[in-house]
Order: C-alpha cells, then sequence, then structure tokens
C-alpha cells in the first residue's frame, strides 16, 4: 500500500511541476477553474492555413480564412454551409449587412492587394477591389459607413463603401497612417483605433476627415498587434508582443490604466464584458475590472496551441477560436507545422453553459 501512495504521489508531482512549467513558460499563471471553459471543438478539416475568424452573431455563423479560401461554417455545429474561392493569402472577413439587399461581406487578400466582395445570402463572389500591400485586418464601421481596411506593409488605412460597384468601382483615397497597421476597431462616434506595430503607437483616425488625428505610445507594452474596444466606458484592449501584456488604454486621451500579463504570440484581443487575449502559447487570458479602475487576470483557460486569433458572439458569450494539431517543423522551418486535415474551431463558452 504505501508504494501505492508514494507512486500516486510522484505522479501528482510531476503532473503539477508540468502545469507550472506550462504556465511559466507562457509568461502568465495558469488558472483553470473560473468563468469560461472549453465547451466543444468543431472538426473541419480542409486545406489552408488560417488568420481573423469573424462572428456573423445574427446569423450565427463562423467565416473562416483559409489562405486561399473563404469557409462559412455554422455556429452551432461546426458544419460547413459555403466556401468562398479566389483569394491568395486571404486574412480576415468585414460583414456590411444593410447594403445592398441583404448586404455584402469583404475579404482582406493581402497577396493579391485586393478585397474580394462577396454576396452575403448566396455567397457568390461579385467582384474584387483594389487596397494597398497587404491588405489584413478588416472592419465595418457604420458610423463612417465605410469598410476599413488596415494594409500593413503599405503603412495605410484604406476606405471602402459598402455600396462600391463590385466590378468597376475603385477604394476611398488611403490614409497614410504613418507606420504598420494590424488591427483597428472603432468606437462609432467617427474615431478608428489602429495598432502600429513597428512603432509601439495606437493611431487615431477621425472618419470624418479620414485623418490621423493622434498616436498614442502603448508602453510599457510593445508591438502591439490585436486591437478592441469597450464602447461604453471608452477603454482599448490592445494586445502586445514584445513585452507580451494586455495595455488597458483610455480612448480618450490615450493614457494606460494598466498593463497586465498574458501569453506569448497574442494577435486579437475582443471585450464582452470582460476582456480577451488569444495566444499561440495556447492560453486564452480572461480580464476583468474588479474594483474601479483595477483589472485583473481572472482566468487563463488552455486552448491548443497556435489558437492565436479569435471572435465572440456578442449574442451568447461564446468564443471561437481556429486551431489546429501541429507535427514537428519542415527542414529549415522554425515553427511548427500544422498536420494535415486538422484544423479546428474550438468554443468557449460561459462555465454553465
Amino acid at each position: 500500500m504505501s508504494r501505492i501512495v508514494h507512486a500516486f504521489l510522484s505522479l501528482l508531482l510531476t503532473v503539477t511541476a508540468a502545469t507550472a512549467a506550462r504556465a511559466q513558460s507562457s509568461g502568465s499563471t495558469a488558472i483553470e477553474a473560473g468563468p469560461y471553459h472549453v465547451s466543444q471543438t468543431f472538426h473541419v478539416g480542409g486545406e489552408g492555413g488560417w488568420d481573423y475568424l469573424t462572428v456573423d452573431p445574427v446569423h450565427k455563423l463562423l467565416y473562416v480564412p483559409r489562405s486561399t479560401h473563404t469557409m462559412v461554417l455554422d455556429a452551432n455545429t461546426g458544419k460547413t454551409v459555403a466556401d468562398i474561392p479566389g483569394q491568395k493569402r486571404n486574412h480576415g472577413v468585414a460583414i456590411a449587412p444593410a447594403v445592398p439587399a441583404g448586404g455584402r461581406g469583404f475579404i482582406t487578400d493581402g497577396e493579391d492587394a485586393s478585397v474580394t466582395v462577396f454576396d452575403l445570402v448566396t455567397y457568390a463572389v461579385l467582384g474584387k477591389i483594389k487596397t494597398a500591400d497587404d491588405a489584413d485586418g478588416i472592419i465595418y464601421d457604420p458610423a463612417s459607413d465605410r469598410v476599413l481596411v488596415a494594409c500593413g506593409d503599405a503603412g495605410v488605412m484604406v476606405p471602402i463603401s459598402p455600396n462600391v460597384d463590385p466590378k468597376t468601382g475603385k477604394a476611398d483615397p488611403a490614409v497614410d497612417l504613418g507606420g504598420k497597421p494590424e488591427f483597428l476597431t472603432a468606437d462609432g462616434q467617427g474615431k478608428v483605433y489602429i495598432n502600429l506595430e513597428d512603432k509601439d503607437l495606437v493611431a487615431v483616425v477621425d472618419t470624418k476627415a479620414m485623418k490621423v488625428v493622434a498616436k498614442w505610445s502603448v508602453a510599457p507594452g510593445g508591438s502591439p498587434v490585436g486591437m478592441s474596444m469597450d464602447r461604453v466606458k471608452r477603454r482599448l484592449y490592445v494586445g502586445c508582443r514584445k513585452p507580451q501584456k494586455l495595455i488597458v488604454m483610455s480612448a480618450d486621451d490615450g493614457k494606460v490604466v494598466a498593463d497586465l500579463p498574458i501569453g506569448t504570440g497574442v494577435d486579437a484581443t475582443r471585450f464582452d464584458g470582460d476582456a480577451f487575449a488569444s495566444c499561440r502559447d495556447g492560453t486564452l487570458a480572461v480580464a476583468r475590472e474588479t474594483a474601479p479602475g483595477k483589472f485583473e487576470i481572472v482566468q487563463t483557460v488552455s486552448t491548443p496551441r497556435g489558437a492565436r486569433t479569435m471572435d465572440v458572439d456578442p449574442t451568447t458569450h461564446t468564443i471561437y477560436l481556429p486551431a489546429a494539431e501541429f507535427g514537428p517543423p519542415m527542414e529549415g522551418e522554425r515553427r511548427p507545422q500544422p498536420k494535415p486535415g486538422s484544423f479546428m474551431v474550438v468554443v468557449v463558452s460561459p462555465t454553465g453553459k
């Protein structure tokens, strides 16, 4: 009996040490028990990589760029609803549901320096609009009634009317940002906030004048990539890689309210009552204002490694993270490579759902 107890204790210590080591290597403290949990995983498969996932909360759909095509998935089952072809190296999707009849979707294609326009009802490709090099992050801003495209290598934001003629139309004049943009968010009142990854800054664009009106430092963070906003309290949540921090910033004057430790390789943040930062190392940090002006990481949810982007359905408070299983790096490559056919979408839900 003593040998059995000794063996059990040794195993328990080994597991505990391994868990602690993983948390330490990610740069954050693992807090598994909490308000969120992985509720299911959609095993989707298919070819291609992935970048930003976009939720359509009204129709309960997920738009998932897969390098050369964009999959449309049922958000409840993970089943494929449609597959939109014709991209070279896609990144993100924005949906403009009000115009024209049925609405339109817009897919950034960085390699082609364009946006693919498609019908939200039939999913048919309607045409392409030229942007600038490295079209990447994309949102629809109802206040300006423009689809806004962050073009990293070109250092500009390109506005596009959702009513643009997809065959012959053109984008509006580009807004020079003075740095490489990654992602962006809008306050719904005429301001857009854009990460400048190479400058460690947030650029503020007035969408009426379509010009930069301010630039704010993300220090003590650096290399900002993820961006989201609490529009009620007017706070920005900026995911930084070097050093790896979640920066809480005032959207009125750029004052840094808090800086919180997160995992390695953040690529997206989202706000839905709590703030979330999804990281390549397999952690989803959950930040909360626990007292007026005081912010804490209240949970770190374990996700598959590589689950670096996400989106949230604000009607169900469900988070969707694209990921895959990984094998060893290929010869000459640093990063592990996704296993063919292993693509998945991990679903994180509030505890109790």
